[in-house]
């Protein structure tokens, strides 16, 4: 039963975010370039009423997430949550009144049956502990390390480049905060509002609004068919990982982690094949 929400709590959430991501990039790529990766750049987006109206669907994607990642673990739910291109074009399609194309249909395949694959190949997880603040710190220093270096990089660059760097530094804030909210949930779930108690909760709020802001950068950089497939790659990539080290969920093994290395890399060839879509295009 745990595993039945997780997965559909997790579908939910993909869908509610790539919703939120059209919204969100059609009114960022209108403010200028100036406010990238400043605070006021939020504050700009927050008088607009389309990137309002995804704001609200990015916070339904995140409640909908964070109990999925109560019922399950992120190896399960985080390449469920990042499917959500595929669940957001044939909206688009029947919004321009137009039917999906072969290629776009090929990347929905791709997408759906690498993740089928993927899951298949997932070994049983039991329950985990809550880890303690030693299981996170190298964790923790290793993402604030390479976010660093990402946005230094895209700093002194442009176009599609800037867009791409912002877009994997956005997806590693993004794999913390899920991992942060499965700690969060687990918290929750058991202490109730003790786990007030914990770090982790003010942690998840700290790199939620850092993380909102690199998501809306990249958004701003550029096209949302160059920054959307770079945070669902990075992202469930991260969240598996840290899921293995922090969370000590299993991962696959021998010819099975083979078979799942595969199963990942056509999911996310279909990613690609969607991103480059018309209807993300535009």
């Amino acid at each position: 039963m745990a595993i039945a929400v997780a997965v559909t709590a997790a579908l939910l959430a993909a869908l509610a975010f790539a919703v939120a991501a059209v919204l969100q990039q059609s009114a960022a790529a209108s403010v200028p370039e100036t406010r990238s990766l400043h605070p006021s750049l939020i504050v700009s987006l927050l008088r607009r009423r389309v990137w309002l109206a995804g704001a609200a669907l990015d916070v339904a994607s995140f409640g909908i997430q964070g109990v999925a990642l109560a019922f399950g673990p992120l190896v399960l739910v985080m390449p469920l949550a990042s499917t959500d291109l595929l669940f957001a074009l044939p909206l688009l399609a029947w919004r321009r009144g137009r039917r999906l194309t072969r290629a776009e249909m090929a990347g929905a395949a791709c997408t759906a049956g690498g993740m089928a694959a993927f899951l298949v190949a997932l070994p049983s997880v039991s329950g985990t502990a809550v880890p303690g603040l030693a299981d996170w710190t190298l964790v923790l220093i290793a993402v604030v390390a390479v976010v660093a270096a990402l946005l230094a990089v895209g700093f002194r660059t442009s176009g599609r480049a800037r867009t791409a760097l912002y877009a994997a530094a956005a997806g590693m804030l993004l794999a913390l905060l899920d991992a942060l909210t499965k700690s969060a949930a687990d918290l929750f779930r058991n202490d109730g509002w003790d786990a007030l108690g914990h770090w982790e909760p003010y942690a998840l709020i700290a790199v939620g609004v850092t993380g909102l802001l690199l998501v809306q950068s990249s958004y701003q950089a550029g096209s949302l068919a160059i920054s959307l497939p770079v945070i669902d790659t990075v992202e469930p990539v991260g969240s598996v990982l840290m899921g293995a080290v922090v969370f000590r969920e299993p991962l696959a093994t021998s010819w099975a982690l083979v078979g799942q290395a595969a199963a990942g890399a056509l999911a996310i060839a279909g990613i690609v094949i969607l991103s480059r879509s018309s209807l993300v295009q535009a």
